[in-house]
């Protein structure tokens, strides 16, 4: 977003997605994202899933 000058308020307004689910996803505070606000994302930063996701590697004891 702040390559584009955007914040969470216009981006909400560009795509409909909700302030908090933007603010959640902005902060790493979400740990899902529905395939429609991915989408919707996508489609207003003309980038692909793979642009805007990255995987975290959990550390699980066995």
């Amino acid at each position: 977003m702040g390559e584009r000058r955007l914040n969470i308020q216009n981006v909400h307004e560009m795509t409909g997605i909700s302030r908090s689910t933007l603010s959640k996803l902005y902060h790493d505070k979400k740990v899902g994202i529905d395939y429609s606000t991915l989408d919707k994302l996508c489609a207003l930063f003309e980038c692909t899933p793979g642009d805007i996701l990255h995987h975290i590697k959990e550390n699980v004891d066995k």
